[in-house]
This record gives C-alpha cells, structure tokens and sequence, in this order.
C-alpha cells in the first residue's frame, strides 16, 4: 500500500528568492522551531556541480498520536528529511525514520509566474506494516501537510521581510 499526498505552496517572491530561502538554514530552523521539533540538526551543501543538498534531522514528540502508532515509533520519533536540488527549481525529497519500516519519496518544483512561485510537492508515503501500514501511512500523510502548511507560513513570513 501507498499513500500520494500533493501539495502547492505558493509565495509572493520570485522563484530565485524561494529557492535562496530553501537553502538557507536559518529558514529551515525557524521551520522546525515553528513546528516544536524537540531537537535538530540541519546541514546544507552546495557540493562544485551546483546541486544543493539539504539534510534536516529533527527529533518529534508523539504527544497526541494514536496509541497504535505510539507502540511503533515510542515517545519521540526521528525523522531525516533529505533534499537534493539537480537545479534551483527541482528537488528530489526522501522522508525516512531511522530503524522504521517506511518511507516518503517524490520531488518539490519551484515554478514562477507574474512574480508568485508556487513550490509543488508531490509524495509518496509508503509504510510496510501489515494490517496497521494503511491507518500508519494516512497518520504521516496528516502530519506532512501540517507540516508543509507550516513551512508555508514561515516562509511567506521569511520572504516579507
């Protein structure tokens, strides 16, 4: 079983600004900050072929997960959410948590018109639990368009500045 989750993002910037703030560090802590992340480490590269790598690996609280979850992923959980940029405006994205079963894998594209980007993410969630791996897979799917909602946020706030 999978799950697609589809989601724009729009911001009032040009899509050069956008891409600038996707690989800033400061936004992506202020990203996890927003979202109460308990802990976090965020490491950008830009290796000498212009790619740019962003790894974020940030620890979450459970707190209000359902039980059946809990019993998977204990109190907190980690989660490593890897980018690579091939250009400023395509990125391949890989969610995993260390030692679960599962992943989330598809791109982000930045495209511009009349001055707003809209950042398109596209993912699969996948977790490979018997029974339990649908109910799982809808859980992580809620929790990343909040997640992507918050991003939003921040960065329309990042880029008014």
């Amino acid at each position: 079983m999978s799950r697609r989750l589809v989601h724009e993002l729009t911001y009032d910037a040009p899509a050069a600004d956008v891409a600038a703030m996707l690989a800033d560090p400061a936004f992506r802590q202020a990203v996890c900050d927003f979202q109460g992340v308990l802990r976090a480490d965020i490491s950008i590269t830009t290796p000498t072929d212009g790619h740019t790598e962003v790894v974020i690996d940030q620890w979450q609280s459970t707190t209000g997960f359902p039980s059946f979850a809990k019993k998977i992923v204990g109190e907190e959980t980690n989660i490593v959410q890897a980018e690579s940029w091939s250009t400023p405006l395509l990125g391949d994205i890989v969610v995993t948590i260390p030692g679960k079963p599962g992943d989330m894998r598809g791109t982000a594209t930045l495209s511009e018109s009349g001055g707003t980007t809209t950042e398109t993410v596209d993912l699969t969630v996948k977790v490979g639990i018997p029974l339990v791996g649908g109910k799982i897979e809808a859980l992580i799917a809620d929790m990343l368009l909040k997640a992507l909602r918050a991003e939003n946020k921040v960065g329309r706030d990042y880029l008014s500045r």
